[in-house]
């Protein structure tokens, strides 16, 4: 494997783990699950306060809400597989972010 197919799956990964991180420290946080929903509450503190969370936690919701679409919708396969692809790219590229900052932190 090469040092760049190595670092894009660690990107990868670490896009995954910190979106299902910021999922599961909203929901501690407020009992609740994290939606888009919040942003059409219309222009208002909590719906902007709600994008950087969203941004960051978007690659677990698209998959949860696209796993539960196909178990209680019965969705056809080419769309659970499209949503992964956005879902993989998403967490892919903030994965890639992270690690980006990290090493900006490090220097």
């Amino acid at each position: 494997m090469t040092p760049e197919a190595l670092q894009n799956l660690l990107s990868l990964a670490l896009g995954f783990a910190v979106a299902g991180l910021f999922t599961s420290g909203y929901q501690l946080a407020t009992s609740r699950l994290p939606s888009f929903g919040m942003l059409s509450t219309g222009p208002s503190p909590q719906a902007f306060a709600a994008v950087p969370l969203l941004m960051v936690a978007a690659p677990f919701l698209i998959m949860r809400n696209t796993l539960l679409g196909r178990r209680q919708e019965g969705r056809r396969f080419e769309f659970v597989f499209l949503a992964t692809l956005l879902a993989g790219f998403w967490s892919l590229m903030s994965g890639m972010v992270l690690a980006q900052v990290y090493s900006l932190l490090l220097a």
